[in-house]
């Protein structure tokens, strides 16, 4: 009864929609339990590369990642006059095209057909605005600080250097990472002239263009069609030093086409779907996506602010589960902050999106930048980067200027790509969550710069935190200490060092880094401890990431703690003969004896525990000759401390002790 009631809906659609009906629909299937695929065999569906992102970040392999049953495909498109447009593993479904409506009552006939739905309803002699039309640019105010261009860095950025180095990204660059190794996909409305244009030349040479596909016509060629997805892909992978350099400009690239610039329709969801499947497939780690969803042709399909919680809009949860195959998924937060609406579009309220707002080159919001948060209250955009007067190419091939959250996405899109390139160890989750933490307003975050501007340098800091390891072990009072860290030979290793009853550390040693690349390096040293009482001794070993003096950056990425069982001191062995305590064990009084006959002014006696704490103290000082102290301990808990005598402030003589 209630397929029959389906289908009597779905041919009164058909009348009252005529000839401006949709002629492409979206095909869901009720199961996948007839596949030849097993899921402990996934190399016979899924590529080397998506089975190593799988691998390395423990990501399961379900039923999402098994391909759609051929038979129920051949079955539509035997149905009549249907032509398969595109097959979705992820949504178990198939989008068609047909105008016939006898194939459509026939596709919803059969028994693994699990639902229907139309995805392209027009509008008739309906104006659509240009949706990437050129936003207005706010004046510029300039930093002299942020704009000046350092020729020791790696490149010369030309035009672009702001945007990079307002997010310290000349510093990734500095160290090696530009991108090598990595893979991005940018799904866009065309990416027009990218194969003649001069900003691309060296990404041509270099062979990083990995492929292309044109999800809208069904075909290989993104060349010809609308420039936005150029100008947003020109901010990462442009490479002409003096004149603009990128952001990532040595990684590798899937150019895809999934937006159709004139028409804003319901299938473009679904068009970034597949191509977001493609890029899972091809093994790529980071999408760039400027594309965002609100409103349609036609109102029918129209998001609410309320559908803007991370999991209603069909795009949003394709962009979620995106990230769960891990990669890391970069969209625009939406160019709507000064209108009616004015809340980010989907897929940027996906809770694993990292969703990014527009600033002027000084840091300041910009008025068309989106707000948040999402209506289930999360904080959106993730951060901001440069969208006014962002430096992209021209259609010409020539350094211009767009604005729009367009331009700034795909510029922390490549510097993200740049750090994950340093640190394949962690998931996409954990550079979104240390991008943030980076930010300038983490503490404070705002609903439109959400946790602000990321700094690279402090990401890079971060980071060494979480992955650097020590230890350190104490014999004859020498302390070996050694730690494993990431470096590069611009780096340095500062120790530091903290003695029983000191409050504060000590630099005691630095130690050169020696990567030749950023890699995992290995290092010991030691420490002869002198004139320490027994006790805790604590160390930390701070990482020194950029020496020069004027950016001098350092990071605190471990710490260890040995225990001195006695005195340490350059006469161990003559120093416990100077002094002997009595009765030991002792319950209330201990009686301290000096031998040495000589003055013993100056003297000061101090009684700790073993976790180094000062638990009594006394200045004391008698004439010449065997000399007897008392020392009232009955208050003292039970169990073993140990006395320090100091002459004019260095350590004189220490004994252990037990109370009873």
């Amino acid at each position: 009864m209630q397929k029959l009631l389906l289908l009597f809906c779905l041919m009164f659609s058909f009348l009252m929609h005529g000839k401006s009906q949709s002629t492409k629909h979206v095909v869901f299937f009720t199961d996948k339990t007839e596949t030849p695929f097993a899921l402990n065999n996934p190399s016979a569906y899924l590529s080397a590369r998506a089975l190593d992102r799988r691998t390395r970040y423990a990501i399961t392999i379900d039923s999402t990642d098994l391909p759609v049953i051929s038979r129920y495909i051949d079955s539509v498109l035997k149905a009549g006059a249907v032509t398969l447009l595109g097959r979705s593993r992820w949504l178990n479904a198939v989008i068609i095209q047909t105008s016939d409506a006898a194939a459509i009552t026939k596709i919803n006939s059969f028994p693994f057909v699990k639902s229907y739905t139309a995805v392209a309803l027009l509008k008739k002699n309906t104006i659509v605005p240009d949706k990437f039309a050129a936003l207005p640019v706010p004046p510029t105010v300039v930093i002299p600080n942020r704009v000046e261009q350092v020729y020791a860095d790696t490149f010369n950025y030309g035009s672009s250097s702001n945007q990079v180095k307002i997010h310290k990204g000349e510093f990734l660059h500095n160290i090696g990472a530009r991108g090598q190794g990595m893979i991005m996909a940018f799904l866009d409305a065309g990416f027009f002239g990218y194969q003649t244009n001069q900003f691309f030349d060296s990404a041509r040479v270099r062979n990083q263009f990995l492929g292309t596909w044109d999800f809208v016509q069904n075909n290989a060629s993104v060349n010809e069609d609308d420039s936005h997805g150029m100008q947003c892909f020109s901010t990462v992978a442009a490479y002409r030093p003096g004149v603009f350099v990128g952001s990532s400009p040595e990684a590798k690239y899937y150019l895809l086409r999934t937006e159709d610039a004139p028409t804003e329709q319901v299938i473009e969801e679904y068009n970034w779907a597949l191509a977001a499947e493609y890029a899972d497939s091809a093994g790529v780690d980071v999408i760039s996506s400027s594309l965002g969803y609100t409103t349609f042709d036609n109102a029918a399909f129209n998001h609410s602010y309320a559908d803007m919680n991370g999991n209603t809009t069909i795009i949003t949860r394709m962009a979620d589960l995106a990230a769960k195959k891990g990669m890391l998924v970069v969209n625009s937060a939406g160019n709507e902050g000064d209108d009616p609406w004015k809340y980010m579009g989907a897929p940027a309220d996906g809770d694993s999106v990292l969703s990014v707002g527009a600033v002027t080159s000084s840091g300041v919001i910009v008025g068309f930048s989106s707000f948040g948060p999402t209506s289930d209250g999360q904080i959106k955009p993730d951060v901001v980067s440069v969208g006014a007067g962002t430096t992209v190419s021209s259609i010409g091939g020539t350094a211009s200027t767009n604005s729009g959250t367009s331009f700034s996405a795909p510029n922390i899109a490549g510097l993200a790509t740049c750090l994950w390139q340093l640190f394949p160890e962690f998931n996409n989750w954990k550079i979104i969550t240390t991008l943030r933490k980076s930010s300038d307003r983490f503490e404070t975050p705002h609903e439109q710069y959400g946790y602000g501007l990321p700094n690279m340098k402090k990401a890079v800091g971060f980071l060494l935190g979480d992955l650097s390891t020590m230890n350190a072990s104490v014999a004859n009072c020498t302390a070996n200490i050694t730690w494993n860290s990431k470096d590069i030979k611009t780096m340095r290793y500062d120790i530091e060092r903290k003695l029983p009853g000191e409050t504060v550390y000590t630099k005691i040693k630095t130690v050169a880094a020696k990567g030749t690349v950023f890699s995992n390096q290995n290092y010991q040293t030691s420490d002869v401890i002198n004139n320490s009482s027994a006790g805790n001794v604590s160390y930390r070993i701070k990482q020194v990431i950029d020496t020069s003096a004027a950016t001098f950056d350092e990071y605190a990425i471990d710490s260890a703690t040995i225990i001195l069982s006695s005195v340490c001191s350059t006469n161990n062995t003559d120093q416990q003969s100077l002094i002997q305590l009595f009765p030991n064990p002792v319950q209330t009084i201990l009686s301290v004896k000096f031998k040495e006959l000589n003055s013993l002014t100056g003297l000061a006696i101090q009684v700790f525990n073993r976790q180094g704490q000062l638990m009594w103290k006394q200045d004391y000082s008698k004439p010449t000759g065997t000399i007897t102290y008392s020392i009232p301990v009955g208050g003292l808990s039970k169990g073993n401390y140990i006395l320090v005598v100091k002459k004019n402030g260095k350590n004189y003589a220490v004994k252990e002790f037990m109370k009873r």
